[in-house]
């Protein structure tokens, strides 16, 4: 029986995918000049605005096959994995505008791997999802957008509403225009890569700035604490160079890295990790125990992972110095975490600093940091307590980032 499953599923598939018949129908009479001049025209302005001529792209193949929808299924490995996602449809099927189709079970799938046009009759027949919203497509014509160095994006697909309809001028004529639309979508996602890069060269630079003002804070407030114990000249003078040394480490584990490329992977324990960070705040009071109380099971932090939980930590430390439990010497904080399932939940509690008497009207730069390094970095969430004996800061946190 699982041979005849097969077998029936194999004479399905040959009856929807039937490409060879292209060649066998003669190309119908169309007005090439015209076409052609169409098609230059939207060329020339690629360069001045690629997304707002790939709306006409598709209504053109519309047009130069007589279909009645047309559509761009496209496909960005970076943005989700083996799904393709319906942009600028036109036609009977406009409906679907924003829609995603498995990669690996569509016929636009099969167009990548053939790397060449396709012609598909009633996919209904052969694609549960098709089926499924009761779609009746004659004849689908499928060509591949890709670039020259051989980068898939996609396909650009026109729909007939009869049999026989599509021919082999069809199949040229919108593989022509397949070129221009490669062409544009790679424009475009250049575009976005840049202004991606220009984004976070800006948050990197708002964030340098950030930092450079939290350092001169903690380091003032060693200078004074330091002075206000030390019994000698040369006391405060050891004292403080130890700290500063903390400092220097704690700083090294939060800086930007521009690059992980031919880096040597490092594992960090977290316990460590924290341990390394918040030592150089709480050296700003002589204390006779410590102001962080720990309690965790082990958790290995991968080296891309460590800067990211420095920073977290590091500015959590910080708030806590200039506003919270840190600002008075009887002040301390407790950081607890246990891992659950795939996440890891970590509190930060302070306690014995100023009492709160509501939540502040306005939000730092550095709690806002903290938000989106465990929302992007982390895939986590963060949410604050103001409770009157002091913050309390609940985060989940990606084991799988954590790991990396």
């Amino acid at each position: 029986m699982g041979r005849g499953v097969a077998e029936a599923a194999a004479e399905s598939s040959s009856e929807v995918f039937i490409t060879e018949e292209l060649a066998a129908r003669p190309p119908k009479r169309t007005d090439c000049q015209r076409e052609k001049k169409a098609m230059l025209d939207l060329a020339a302005r690629l360069a001045d605005a690629s997304s707002e001529v790939l709306p006409r792209f598709v209504e053109l193949a519309m047009e130069m096959t007589g279909a009645v929808s047309a559509g761009l299924s496209i496909f960005d490995p970076e943005w989700q994995p083996d799904v393709f996602r319906w942009k600028h449809l036109h036609g009977s099927l406009a409906r679907f505008e924003g829609a995603t189709t498995p990669r690996h079970n569509s016929p636009c799938g099969v167009t990548l791997d053939a790397n060449a046009p396709i012609l598909v009759a009633h996919p209904e027949r052969l694609y549960d999802w098709v089926a499924a919203e009761n779609l009746v497509l004659p004849e689908v014509l499928l060509v591949p957008l890709a670039v020259g160095d051989g980068e898939q994006l996609g396909t650009l697909w026109v729909v007939a509403d009869a049999k026989h309809h599509f021919d082999s001028g069809d199949a040229q004529a919108v593989a022509d225009l397949a070129v221009f639309v490669g062409t544009a979508l790679l424009m475009r996602k250049r575009e976005e890569q840049s202004r991606r890069a220009l984004e976070e060269q800006e948050t990197v630079a708002q964030e340098m700035s950030h930092r450079l003002k939290n350092l001169f804070a903690v380091t003032d407030g060693m200078i004074r604490g330091s002075a206000r114990n030390a019994k000698s000249p040369a006391a405060m003078a050891d004292a403080l160079s130890g700290r500063l040394h903390a400092l220097s480490s704690a700083h090294s584990l939060v800086r930007r890295k521009v690059s992980d490329s031919g880096a040597i992977r490092d594992e960090k324990d977290l316990s460590d990790l924290i341990r390394t960070v918040v030592s150089a705040h709480e050296a700003t009071f002589e204390r006779s125990a410590t102001a962080f109380q720990l309690n965790g099971p082990a958790v290995s932090c991968g080296d891309h992972a460590c800067s990211g939980l420095a920073l977290i930590i590091h500015e959590l430390a910080t708030n806590a110095m200039k506003y919270g439990a840190l600002k008075r010497v009887e002040g301390h904080i407790t950081i607890a975490w246990e891992v659950k399932g795939a996440m890891l939940h970590l509190t930060w509690t302070e306690r014995g600093g100023p009492s709160i008497s509501s939540p502040p009207i306005r939000t730092g730069f550095g709690s806002i940091l903290a938000q989106r390094t465990v929302k992007g970095q982390f895939s986590g969430s963060l949410s604050r307590d103001w409770s009157h004996e002091g913050l309390a800061i609940m985060m989940t946190l990606s084991m799988d980032r954590i790991a990396t």
